[in-house]
């Protein structure tokens, strides 16, 4: 009878010790400029009734970038002022992320791929060149089986479109982590309990070294994680996870031009990129070495390279759309 108490009674009381945790947290304060760039402007919006927070720098053809679950758009800011220099650049924390509202909803590909539509016509843009890594490079891919007008050409780096939760791939940790967070009650209680620690060690699960994540954004994308109702929508993303397999069945429907960029350490495996680069017609595979998931972080230099390489391939002057000129290749 006391081993039969024991196991009813330590997981209630680790339940109300991580209620009594998370209520001691202090909401954060948005910072006022970007850590790495003070000089860009942080812009907010609404779109759709959802105050989100994005950024616009450079001249040029647009181009948009997407980051991945549980990051901002900060995650680019190693690439953007190379990419400013050639580009328009905007960049864009989704709901329930960075500092953009967190509102109660599914976080679906459905969602996703609707909230980025309707960003870009609220801010008005077409003839887009859209840039993103994991979930930020899938949900282009999905927009444009929609037939998204305003999309010319995409660059999708290391694209979530694999495994029963994919991210749990990262390292031991992240495993941990994902597979607990993914059930009912348990994931809620771990992630009342969030440290530091263990989701600096989740993070660096993304990269091929540690040393490539600026302490200010593993610093940032912590702090983030302290504001109320971030981790329910985090919880609900990752529900959502094994959904992102099913933009397969979609892939054979994009008519514009596409590159794929994947680190040659990223979580995919082999025969999950040829089966991405045979589903989309026309695409193109870029590897990068000594690259992980977080590619942008990991290899910037390689990042703007390819983006820019492929947009001038890809430009108004290049031959029909759905496919790039027929003498392109993607750089090494």
């Amino acid at each position: 009878m006391t081993v039969v108490l024991l196991i009813v009674l330590v997981p209630l009381a680790l339940i109300a010790v991580s209620f009594v945790v998370d209520a001691r947290r202090r909401p954060p304060t948005p910072p006022a400029a970007l850590a790495r760039a003070p000089d860009v402007p942080l812009r907010y919006g609404d779109v759709d009734g959802i105050r989100v927070r994005y950024l616009k720098t450079g001249a040029g053809p647009v181009l948009l970038l997407l980051h991945t679950l549980r990051t901002q758009l900060d995650i680019f800011q190693k690439v953007m002022p190379a990419l400013a220099r050639d580009f328009t650049v905007y960049a864009v924390d989704f709901p329930g992320h960075g500092w953009s509202e967190i509102p109660r909803a599914e976080y679906t590909p459905a969602y996703f791929t609707r909230f980025t539509t309707r960003f870009m016509e609220t801010l008005g843009v077409s003839d887009v060149l859209v840039a993103g890594v994991s979930i930020g490079a899938s949900i282009p891919l999905l927009m444009a089986a929609e037939g998204n007008p305003r999309i010319r050409a995409i660059v999708s780096i290391n694209p979530f479109d694999y495994g029963q939760r994919g991210a749990d791939r990262a390292n031991a940790v992240a495993k941990l982590f994902y597979t607990l967070a993914a059930i009912p009650v348990i994931g809620e209680t771990v992630m009342r309990l969030r440290d530091r620690l263990v989701e600096g060690k989740v993070l660096e699960g993304g990269v091929a070294t540690p040393a490539a994540i600026p302490p200010e954004f593993r610093e940032e994308v912590f702090r983030v994680g302290e504001r109320p109702g971030h981790f329910a929508a985090f919880l609900n993303l990752i529900r959502h996870m094994p959904s992102w397999r099913d933009a397969h069945a979609l892939y054979g429907r994009i008519r514009v031009p596409v590159l794929l960029v994947y680190g040659d350490r990223d979580w995919s495996h082999v025969a999950e990129r040829q089966a991405t680069l045979r589903e989309i017609p026309g695409a193109r595979l870029a590897m990068v070495p000594e690259g992980g998931h977080f590619l942008p972080l990991d290899q910037p230099e390689a990042v703007v390279g390819q983006i820019r390489a492929f947009a001038e391939a890809t430009g108004p002057t290049a031959a029909g759309p759905g496919a790039p000129p027929a003498g392109y290749q993607p750089e090494a």
